[in-house]
């Protein structure tokens, strides 16, 4: 048996794993990374439209500022987020942004004077102050009250995570690829590390670590139509909830893109509608601003995918051999625009659909694309129930985003939990020492083993991939962007048969190296039951909050619904996995439960809302003398390392 030694072992090369292996090393610890591909191919090169970061040097991101974020950030959520962990968030991101500008990504610009910008389907013109020149810009994106997502043209992830992998390559950070952790080695409360298949030979190894971080993304390919890189199975996540100790958060919590193309299901970016796009039914007509008067196609995603679901629901899709779909256009933006700061999206529609965005519409409808959910984690990106278990950025239910995610928060989650996590890796690791006997190692390679030699001398039994299928026509029909009671009983029952089915799973081609449905035979299982989490989490919710929207339960309860999901699998042999909830504290909010700005205020209030507000008022009479930061840690006190807690320096504002 090999058995490989590391301090910090990081499960997946995208921009979050790579950013908690940086700062292990730089505090002169051990860490290696393990990627399914080589980590300039992760799908964190997939971000197009930009991150958000309060900056506030752009005209339209003047009087930006982490309460404005945090603020958006929470409403965005639904009132689902971890309001401590947003305002880690909002405080590191602009400090996340300069460091990756000095690691060489090329932030777009503010350039000095006037220039002409799309704003509600009218040529506005904007001037960009003097002092600001050079300074790095920001667009607008759906849900925010600033314009403050800060872009590399439309290939933000791609410059981000080329940045940042040809800094783990400067450090000398081991990067073990092709390599599937495929199970967690834990004993008691602790996990030790990863058993691990190598993707060419076969061949299974043991990764023993003082701590683990799962950062391996999010669970898209659960659905029949995704914008996730095929690889974008969840498998990390899934890992975790088979241990039976940690649990994952949210999985119902499951957010669809609104442009996504028709009919590969690649992304448009927000950046589209950001910069002035629209969207057009089958007339030609503009009608979000029907639905949302006022942030019209620049309401949050999880509102604007529904008001084109419902659209559509009313005969005004363009109908296509494909389905019905509606039309993105961003024409009136113009040929020198489109091709500085879209010009992925042009080559996109240019390969993938044969049509030129200058002059055509693209069609679009909404399509899986984000996963709120994954392995709940304490604000340090600890695991309640394993000690020594991290997660970060898709993969995590930090929880930075509850229930619905705002557009460019995601990519800059991956960078920002991945330096504040990472900082409680490194002392983690140097709190503790690895203490395992081989013999349990062993013992998880053999259990492993066998699953493979089962799978191997099966003769005859279920096809992966025709389950793989059928899981995943019943993820997008039955737990899909509109969902209600008796679809989702439907899926959990169709689930449940599914799983018992892949219990009797038989290869076609047996054989132990390289081998695509072997990989997909060992994932399987995991997946339904990370689907099972998903649809039974959803069932069991009876309200709508976010991108969780029930039919049968149209409005928020805050009263019944406060609070977190947390599933559990106990038993590999069971066929549900048990549901727990994590309340969601109101006495410790900063900002209690209200009206998020959309449709009718019809929320189902806390009994203790009120009581709060008043609380909140009390303590801001009392300090009305006091700066914004005295006033926001007497709200809500939060923690950070120690290296990010210098306030941020803007345009402009002195903060000392």
């Amino acid at each position: 048996m090999n058995i490989i030694y590391t301090d910090a072992l990081v499960i997946g090369g995208g921009l979050a794993g790579l950013r908690v292996a940086i700062a292990a090393n730089q505090r002169g610890l051990d860490s290696i990374v393990l990627s399914l591909i080589p980590t300039k191919r992760s799908h964190s090169a997939a971000a197009q439209g930009g991150m958000q970061a309060s900056l506030g040097s752009a005209s339209k991101g003047e009087g930006d500022n982490e309460d404005i974020h945090f603020g958006d950030t929470v409403r965005g959520s639904d009132w689902g987020a971890d309001q401590q962990v947003v305002r880690m968030f909002t405080h590191v991101a602009p400090k996340a942004i300069r460091e990756l500008a000095n690691w060489g990504v090329p932030w777009n610009r503010v350039h000095k004077g006037d220039r002409e910008a799309v704003i509600n389907a009218k040529k506005v013109t904007i001037s960009e102050s003097e002092e600001a020149h050079g300074l790095i810009t920001s667009r607008a994106f759906g849900g925010t009250n600033k314009w403050r997502c800060c872009y590399t043209s439309d290939g933000t992830g791609h410059a981000m995570l080329y940045a940042m992998d040809n800094k783990a390559i400067e450090l000398g950070i081991r990067v073990h690829d092709r390599k599937e952790a495929i199970a967690l080695i834990h004993q008691g409360d602790r996990c030790y590390g990863a058993v691990v298949r190598d993707l060419i030979t076969g061949e299974l190894s043991a990764y023993v670590a003082k701590a683990t971080t799962i950062a391996t993304g999010g669970y898209g390919r659960l659905y029949a139509a995704s914008t996730n890189a095929v690889i974008s199975e969840g498998i990390g996540t899934a890992i975790a909830l088979a241990t039976g100790k940690a649990p994952l958060g949210n999985m119902e919590a499951v957010q669809f893109h609104p442009t996504a193309i028709v009919p590969s299901g690649i992304l448009t970016t927000e950046g589209c509608r950001g910069d002035g796009g629209l969207l057009r039914d089958v007339d030609g007509y503009r009608f979000m601003p029907d639905y949302e008067p006022d942030k019209a196609e620049l309401a949050s995603r999880d509102v604007v995918s529904r008001r084109m679901t419902e659209h559509m629901r009313k005969g005004k899709g363009v109908p296509s051999r494909y389905g019905d779909h509606l039309w993105l256009d961003i024409t009136l933006l113009g040929k020198a625009h489109i091709d500085k700061n879209l010009r992925e999206v042009k080559d996109i529609c240019q390969y993938f659909l044969g049509i030129d965005p200058v002059t055509e519409w693209i069609p679009v409808r909404p399509t899986q694309h984000y996963s709120m959910g994954g392995v709940r984690t304490r604000a340090n990106g600890e695991s309640p129930g394993l000690k020594g278990l991290f997660a970060v950025g898709e993969a995590s239910c930090w929880d930075m985003h509850g229930f619905n995610r705002l557009g460019g928060n995601s990519v800059a989650e991956t960078v920002v939990s991945g330096m504040i996590v990472g900082e409680y890796v490194a002392d983690h690791c140097r709190d503790n020492e690895i203490s395992i006997d081989t013999a349990i190692v062993s013992q998880f390679v053999e259990r492993e083993q066998q699953k493979i030699e089962q799978l191997m001398t099966r003769s005859q039994g279920e096809s992966v991939f025709a389950l793989k299928r059928e899981m995943q026509q019943i993820m997008m029909d039955r737990v899909g962007i509109f969902r209600n009671g008796p679809e989702l009983e439907q899926a959990v029952e169709q689930l449940k048969a599914l799983l018992l089915r892949s219990r009797e799973l038989a290869l076609s081609n047996p054989i132990r190296t390289a081998n695509p449905e072997l990989e997909q035979a060992l994932r399987l299982p995991l997946m339904l039951k990370m689907a099972l989490a998903a649809a039974c989490g959803a069932l069991a919710r009876t309200e709508s909050r976010g991108a969780h929207a029930r039919e049968d339960y149209p409005h928020r309860d805050d009263a019944n619904w406060l609070n977190r999901t947390l599933s559990y699998w106990r038993d590999e042999r069971d066929l549900l996995p048990t549901l727990e909830y994590e309340a969601i504290d109101i006495a410790a909010m900063e900002l209690p439960p209200g009206y998020r700005g959309y449709g009718e205020d019809s929320a189902i209030q806390h009994p203790d809302t009120a009581l709060r507000l008043q609380q909140i008022e009390a303590i801001k009479k009392q300090l009305s003398d006091q700066d914004r930061f005295s006033l926001q840690q007497a709200l809500m006190p939060f923690e950070l390392p120690a290296k990010y807690q210098a306030k941020n320096q803007r345009l402009g504002v002195d903060v000392q």
